[in-house]
């Protein structure tokens, strides 16, 4: 029984573990052709996962932006007309790379400003040091009070 149990779990994670790889059913006949396309596929990002290119993706809409960078290729587009196609259509948020201009230009600077934002409340804490208020006659008699008491 636990032999067949411990199958069982290893088939199911075998099993598991062959979906997790993303597979394209029609990679170009051209090897040429197919290693420019993954070289591209390198520099757009998956608009599911955000932070994977297309090629390491699971996502269908990465596959189907796989399938549309190898139609490209096939077509004679060059690396420049491919990233120029894809950007039209989906932005510069789709280069995992994006260039630095004037709608972007936040996008570089973001890093920066939170390191500044940071500095900036560190170095503001260590200013804020308020001398302390005296104590009135009547709080320093109480306190004497609640020494005695105490002793």
């Amino acid at each position: 029984m636990i032999r067949s149990l411990t199958a069982f779990l290893m088939v199911l994670t075998l099993s598991l573990a062959v979906q997790a790889v993303a597979v394209d059913e029609k990679p170009l006949a051209d090897p040429v052709q197919e290693a420019r396309a993954r070289a591209l596929m390198k520099e757009f990002r998956c608009l599911v996962c955000q932070n994977q290119s297309i090629e390491d993706s699971n996502a269908e809409l990465a596959q189907d932006l796989r399938m549309i960078v190898r139609e490209r290729i096939a077509l004679g587009d060059s690396a420049d007309n491919v990233r120029a196609y894809m950007v039209d259509r989906y932005g510069d948020w789709v280069l995992l790379n994006p260039p630095l201009k004037s709608s972007t230009i936040f996008l570089w600077a973001s890093p920066f400003l939170v390191v500044l934002v940071i500095l900036f409340v560190l170095v503001g804490r260590g200013r804020r040091t308020v001398a302390p208020v005296p104590l009135s006659d009547e709080e320093t008699a109480k306190l004497a009070q609640l020494l005695e008491d105490t002793k």
